[in-house]
């Protein structure tokens, strides 16, 4: 198979979809990988490593699509790289097509585009491997970026997110008590910031209580759990996640009286639309934004800061998926694993997620393994 690496123009992606050793185990067993030129220049792999690896470096994004059977990015593409797509063309992307336009995700299905998300491919114990390996990076990113949103240059109190001594630390709060919750948590305990995670699932606090230091306090979400919550907390990390779907708003905007003045939110949610009725997508050249005195940061797919460890592990994950799909053909694929057939969201015109199905109001056609 003809597989196509693109550089991605979604300004501070700095990610690429595969590592110069992930084209390597692709090339050595008979397919093709074009590489746009630089494409991996920005996560500290330059073109000739993937020369060694066996991949072709061409001069245009148009160039690689044009060559390529299945293409690898990383943020979603613009309408107008949707246009220039394929009628059974395999682009994988963080797609998170749950909270895009209804225009946009007609023009993919129209088109016959075979869509497949990281962030939804998910195996039969119900771990999603690609977005955990990304959620294990963001949550240590959320303490090591949170520390300095709560100094005073960010907008933030002054504090010292773990304290100092005879100083005491910073409370920060976690509302999700998945991967890349726990992973914060971990972190933020780590360097004895006080604190607290809230989810859900009570099994979901259990494994958070066993992998971090001191059995870190833990309570149900329920709302009034939540304002609790936020009458202390210095730093509320939002870190929910719905497989393939919209992100529940958890916090509305009269709930942030609740909080103290420069207290931080950072909304990770926002990859897919957000848990707090107040978030809006951000990015690094003007990452915080103020409502009702409580500073805002929302700064999607924070995995690209560390561009070079995120493509690493995203490769680690995601690997065995492409060649899978590049030995057997997507339909063959599809039949045989469960996890590519949980996550692919556009194929020959038919949408493959009953929850994307029933949002845009379109069948939810189902594909039966062998």
């Amino acid at each position: 198979m003809d597989v196509g690496l693109v550089k991605d123009r979604k300004p501070f992606e700095h990610r690429i979809g595969l590592t110069p050793g992930g084209v390597r185990a692709l090339t050595e067993t008979g397919h093709r990988v074009y590489l746009e030129n630089d494409a991996g220049l920005e996560a500290g792999f330059p073109n000739e490593i993937y020369r060694n690896a066996g991949a072709t470096v061409v001069y245009s994004d148009e160039e690689v699509r044009l060559r390529s059977e299945m293409l690898i990015r990383l943020s979603p593409p613009t309408p107008e790289e949707c246009e220039g797509y394929r009628p059974g063309q395999i682009v994988i992307a963080a797609w998170h097509l749950a909270v895009a336009s209804e225009n946009y995700f007609t023009k993919l299905l129209d088109g016959k585009v075979t869509t497949v998300g990281y962030e939804i491919i998910e195996d039969d114990s119900g771990r999603a491997p690609v977005l955990n390996a990304m959620s294990e990076i963001a949550g240590r990113l959320a303490v090591t970026i949170g520390a300095g949103l709560v100094l005073n240059e960010f907008g933030g109190k002054g504090l010292l997110l773990g304290g100092a001594p005879g100083i005491p630390p910073a409370s920060m709060v976690i509302l999700g008590a998945g991967t890349l919750g726990c992973e914060a948590a971990k972190f933020a305990r780590g360097l004895g910031a006080h604190v607290l995670v809230l989810d859900k699932d009570i099994n979901a606090l259990r494994r958070v209580q066993a992998v971090t230091p001191d059995e870190v306090p833990t309570m149900i979400a329920t709302r009034p759990h939540i304002e609790k919550a936020l009458a202390f907390a210095d730093l509320l990390v939002c870190a929910v996640a719905v497989h393939g779907e919209r992100t529940p708003v958890l916090v509305t905007r009269d709930m942030l009286k609740l909080m103290k003045p420069r207290s931080v939110i950072m909304d990770l949610s926002i990859d897919q639309g957000g848990c707090c009725e107040t978030s809006r997508p951000t990015d690094f050249s003007n990452p915080t934004y103020e409502v009702d005195g409580i500073i805002h940061f929302c700064v999607p797919n924070l995995a690209s800061t560390a561009s070079r460890a995120s493509t690493r592990a995203l490769t680690n994950a995601m690997l065995p998926f492409v060649v899978e799909i590049a030995d057997k053909g997507f339909d063959q694929a599809v039949q045989d694993n469960p996890a590519i057939r949980r996550g692919t969201y556009t194929n020959d015109g038919h949408c493959l997620r009953k929850g994307v199905a029933k949002i845009f109001n379109v069948p939810h056609h189902v594909v039966d393994g062998t």
